[in-house]
Parts: C-alpha cells; structure tokens; sequence
C-alpha cells in the first residue's frame, strides 16, 4: 500500500490549485525546547487548509461522466472548502452537506468558492449520513475527507515538499483526525527517508487513531471532544489504519490547554493564527520533547489549518496560560478576618502575580476563595507554591486541570444557596443552533426544577453549560434516562471539588 500511495503522490497534480507552502524556520520555539523547530505552513494554502490537495487529487480522477453528474461532500469546514475550490476550478457542481451548528464564516466561505450548502444535523455524522442519501438520490459522487487512495495521494505532496525544503528530519509532528493526512506524509517518508520518526498527534479526548494502533484494529469513539474540529472524528479511515500500522512510528495526545498554548506559540514566531487543529502538531511536539528529554533534533511540525472562528480566540486566550503551565488555580480555604487577603497576598511575595481573586462571604469563621497565580517556572514553581502554601496552614484544592473548573467556575463563583434540596450538578456539550435550549426544557419534566445555569459562547460549533437541577432522589433514573434521550454530550459533575467548595447548596 506504501508503495501504491507514493506513485500515485508523484503524479497528483495538486498544483493546478494548490501552492507550494514554505517551510520556515521558527527561531522562538527552537531556542525554547533546545531543538531546531520547521513549521510546514500549510495555513497558507488558499483555502486556508492543506485538505485542498486530497480534495483536488480525487476530483482530477473523476471520469468525464462522472464530473457531468456533480459531487457531494459532507464536512463543517476544512475539506468542504477544499471541495468546493477544486470543483469551480474544474467546471463540476459540488454540494456540500454541512451541520447546522457550523459557524457562519465557514458556511459562507464555502458559498463563495462556489459551493452549493446543504446545512443538514447537529454534528457530522448526521451531515454525513444526509450527504449518503442525496449522492444516491442524485446520481452525485461522493467525495471523501480521508478515507481514499486519491485523497491520500494528494496529502503525500506535503512531504515530497520538505524532503525538497530541507535537510532530512529526525522527526515529523502530523496531527490526525481521519488518517489521511499522516497517511500521505508517513507512506512518502519512510521510502523516501525511512529513518526519519512520524509522529501523530491527537485530542486526548478525540484519540481513534492513537486506540486503534494499541487495539490492532478500528476502535470507534463513543464521543469525540470537539475543541480541535478539525480532527474530532471518533473512527479513523480504513486505509490510513492500514499504512499508519507500518509507517508511523508513535502517538503522542494532548489536552486541551496544551492545544491553546501551542496556537499562541505559532502565533508569536509567525503573527499567524492556527486553529486548534492547525497548532495540533506544534502541541504533540512539546509534550514529546519534554517527556523524552531529547535535544539538538532537526524536527517539523504540519501548520494544518488557520480556518480559526474569531470568536474563539477569546477562549484559547483565556486557556493559554495554563496550557503553557504559566497560571495556576486553586480553591484556598482562608479566615474570614481583617487582613487575611493582604497576609495570603503577602505569603505569594511581590514575584507571582495574583491573576484573579473571587471571593463571597460565605460564614464568620472561614472563607474559601478562588484564586489564579502567575507561575513563570511552570509545573515545579506551581508544586513549590502549593507545598509552601500548605506548610503554612492553608488548605487548598488545585483545580488547574479540573475543566468544569475552568469553563464555569471561575465566572460564576458566588456563595452557596440555602434552601435548594435534591440539586444534581451536570456539564453539557449543546449544539450551537437556535432552539438547542428550549429542546432541552420542552423534554424535561416539569416536577424538576433548575437551580442553577451557565452559559457562556465559546464561538465553536458547541456551547458549554453547567446546569444544576433538583431531582427527587426517587427520580434520577428517569432524569438520567431523560438526558441519555436528550442526545447530548453531557458529564455529572456531583463529586467535583469546585463545586463543594463553591457552589453546593448549604444543609
């Protein structure tokens, strides 16, 4: 298969459409993690993706009957645009099927490259499944986001790029969603320099591939996190597992944090801005250099995309900081005296700077207060402050990685409520659409009451809520039975610490 890929990268004709993307050295990550960095910058392709090449290489293979008919594709944004550009560029109709919580920006780009927009589902699978029904009503071919010999082929040019931008590498970082990507660079690499590493990169919360290789075989996710949308697919292509069996070297994940920090990092050497699909790589490469100590490798990292809704980077800015193990969090219990912020305050000394301080009175004797401290030294300096915190009597709970933590808490905290009974705590993934919310209320019993709610948008194409109900003890199966019917993505945070310390109703 290896083979077949590579011949078929020699001949795909991706530069009708596609550009030849510069290999740049990126001089401030380098000197950081002690290791000559390349950003294979494939944001700057013209639609702003790499998924142009596979998306051009399989139209180009289409028969003369087959152009006649049209093409259908189903995405939320990066391989519909690389569609849409390819099929103008060659005369064929395109109709794209895209979720209804797909943002705005990316249906309209997708417009405007001459696609016709189906907006069909809530999430991929039920575009995908529509795109299914009407390429068989209509007679259209389908074209796939990676599961593809040609597609792949067309991914497979990156590489034969940086073996011609520079010297052989020691490792290639690729992030993997589908497959098809790691697929194309990794079948032309170890034929071409088999001694050079191949490295893909996943979500924590998104990783097919990275279970599909320890299982041997496709394992499917049964949730997918939708942060990094690019690469939020729950099973990955058959034919990428099957090279990616032989030709990638290793999996590394990261969390969400992680994936912030590293479009931050891009940012900085290069006044871009990658999606979090894009920076993926550039997240796994850290994470591998710190955990395996290595230095003075040659390394490149796939930029696979900037298709960044703006109104996302509020949030990744506001998780940076603790991605780059530059903020701490911490829920620290002090006493409810005069004076004690100034002595917590002084305690930190005038080197740490205090990012955020919420507090309410809660009783006479002692307060718990939710606290961000500036940790420059990264993990060692936040494990130094907490022992140093502790020796002097504090009690604290580090909450830098609980997520309810850092997408509710930290805008809501306010005291605890008295009088509410039976209160059930859950976070929620809903879609992005008019009408998401009152789905929710209309199917929910009116014997359980809402006690609390947070909601704050995120610009992505799910929202993120805390919602606190009260449900007699008699009758959490049936609530439970209710959200499972709801449809979804949710998680019970009743044991989190954040919400004991902060937000749990008084006895």
């Amino acid at each position: 298969m290896p083979e077949t890929i590579l011949r078929r990268v020699l001949k795909a004709p991706v530069y009708d459409v596609a550009e030849q993307t510069p290999l740049e050295k990126a001089p401030l990550i380098s000197r950081r993690v002690r290791n000559t960095i390349w950003l294979k910058r494939e944001d700057l392709q013209p639609v702003f993706s790499f998924k142009l090449r596979g998306a051009y290489n399989r139209l180009y293979h289409l028969t003369d009957e087959e152009k006649k008919r049209g093409v259908i594709a189903a995405s939320a944004g990066n391989h519909a645009q690389g569609v849409a550009l390819s099929a103008t560029k060659m005369g064929i109709k395109a109709t794209i099927v895209m979720p209804r919580t797909t943002p705005m920006i990316k249906v309209n780009a997708v417009r405007n490259l001459g696609g016709e927009v189906v907006l069909h589902g809530d999430a991929y699978d039920q575009a995908a499944a529509h795109a299914k029904t009407l390429c068989e009503e209509n007679s259209y071919t389908y074209i796939p986001p990676y599961d593809d010999v040609d597609v792949i082929a067309g991914q497979g040019t990156i590489a034969l790029e940086m073996l011609r931008q520079s010297k052989p590498f020691d490792v290639i970082f690729v992030p993997v969603g589908g497959g098809g990507l790691i697929a194309g660079i990794s079948a032309v690499i170890k034929q071409v320099s088999p001694e050079t590493r191949v490295v893909g990169v996943e979500p924590e919360d998104a990783a097919c591939m990275t279970e599909a290789l320890k299982a041997q075989e496709r394992i499917k996710l049964k949730s997918v996190g939708i942060f990094a949308d690019g690469v939020a697919v729950a099973q990955v292509g058959e034919i990428p597992f099957r090279i990616a069996q032989t030709c990638v070297d290793e999996m590394v994940t990261v969390k969400t944090d992680e994936i912030c920090a590293a479009v931050k990092d891009i940012f900085e050497d290069t006044r871009a801005i990658a999606e979090p699909a894009g920076a993926l790589a550039l997240a796994g490469m850290k994470k591998f250099v710190e955990e395996k100590g290595v230095a003075d490798l040659n390394m490149a990292v796939i930029v696979s995309g900037a298709n960044m809704n703006f109104d996302g980077l509020r949030y990744i800015s506001e998780r940076t900081e603790i991605g780059e193990k530059r903020e701490a969090i911490f829920a620290v219990t002090i006493d409810e005296k005069p004076g004690s912020f100034k002595r917590f305050c002084e305690l930190l000394g005038d080197r740490r700077a205090i990012t955020e301080f919420n507090y309410r009175y809660s009783n006479r004797q002692k307060a718990v207060v939710f606290v961000g401290v500036r940790t420059e030294g990264g993990t060692a300096e936040k494990e130094a402050l907490i022992k140093q915190l502790r020796q002097c009597d504090y009690e604290l709970e580090d909450l830098s990685d609980d997520e309810m933590a850092k997408l509710h808490l930290r805008f809501m905290v306010g005291g605890h409520a008295k009088g509410v009974e039976n209160e059930l705590l859950y976070r929620f993934q809903f879609p992005e659409r008019p009408g998401a919310l009152l789905q929710f209320l209309i199917q929910m019993s009116e014997e359980w009451n809402i006690s609390l709610f947070h909601y704050r948008n995120h610009g992505a194409a799910y929202g993120r809520v805390l919602v606190g109900v009260q449900v007699p003890s008699a009758q959490k199966a049936a609530f439970e039975t209710y959200l499972d019917n709801l449809g979804y993505r949710y998680f019970s945070e009743q044991d989190n610490i954040g919400y004991q310390l902060f937000l749990k109703p008084l006895e």
